[in-house]
């Protein structure tokens, strides 16, 4: 499949599950609306509190790139930053723009934008942060270079790609290729068919490291983080308790869903 044509899927995708918004049943776009997808992501989450440091960045101009249903971006918005932020669709535009009004806050900018084209010059941002996103670009690599290219010298990245290492990463492979007779699958196969939107790719520690090798970076870490999904935690008792004893074997801190990634542009 062409890379435009991936893309447009992508988009597709996206624009009818906003990121985020499965997470409710409350009417959309009220403050309960909101309210609740927030309470529920941070639930989930809460590692995304001591990675993003929010209150840190304040009277820094950070972009977000991948805003969803604007869950993080307000954070940034709340804690002084000079907020920009874009995303591949206009639904999640539209979520961000209802979120900012009815709370009574502004951003700098939001706008639909491709993360492998960013309409920024060289240079322009303390921090460019964006949590889950790229993964869903059909050119992951540009879009980490375009983040590069937008970061000051001295300016901070951090990003959430999946991990291909990880617990649930494995489970994946086990329901769609083991189960289903055809184990010659790889998990990067499974994971580009079958984990959201198509062509979502994961990538390893070790891959990660080298790909960044490539670029004017320093103080690197590229960290998993063992999360809700890896533990199971909307399946029962023994299969929360049967991922419990393989990560406990496999070791936590190796096997976690989220791969974070942290930089500095020199």
């Amino acid at each position: 499949m062409e890379k435009e044509q991936l893309k447009e899927e992508v988009k597709e995708f996206w624009d009818k599950n906003t990121c985020g918004t499965f997470l409710t049943e409350e009417e959309k776009f009220t403050k309960a609306y909101f309210e609740d997808i927030e309470e529920k992501r941070y639930e989930i989450h809460p590692e995304v509190f001591s990675f993003a440091q929010f209150s840190r960045f304040y009277g820094k101009k950070i972009l977000e790139v991948g805003i969803g249903a604007g869950t993080d971006f307000i954070q940034w918005v709340r804690s002084g930053t000079e907020a920009y932020g874009i995303d591949l669709t206009p639904e999640a535009i539209e979520h961000v723009k209802m979120r900012l009004n009815l709370y009574g806050l502004e951003a700098k900018e939001i706008k639909v934008g491709d993360a492998e084209n960013l309409d920024y010059s060289d240079n322009t941002f303390d921090l460019v942060y964006s949590f889950g996103v790229i993964h869903h670009s059909p050119d992951t690599i540009k879009a980490l270079e375009e983040i590069i290219r937008v970061l000051k010298p001295g300016g901070m990245a951090k990003i959430m790609v999946y991990h291909r290492n990880s617990l649930l990463a494995y489970f994946f492979w086990i329901k769609h290729a083991l189960l289903k007779f055809r184990p010659w699958k790889s998990v990067a196969w499974i994971l580009w068919h079958y984990m959201e939107s198509l062509g979502t790719k994961a990538y390893s520690v070790k891959e990660m490291k080298q790909i960044l090798a490539k670029y004017q970076l320093e103080d690197v870490k590229v960290v998993p983080i063992y999360t809700y999904y890896d533990r199971l935690e909307r399946f029962n008792w023994f299969m929360r308790k049967t991922a419990s004893c393989i990560s406990s074997i496999l070791g936590r801190d190796k096997v976690g869903w989220f791969l974070t990634i942290q930089f500095i542009k020199k």
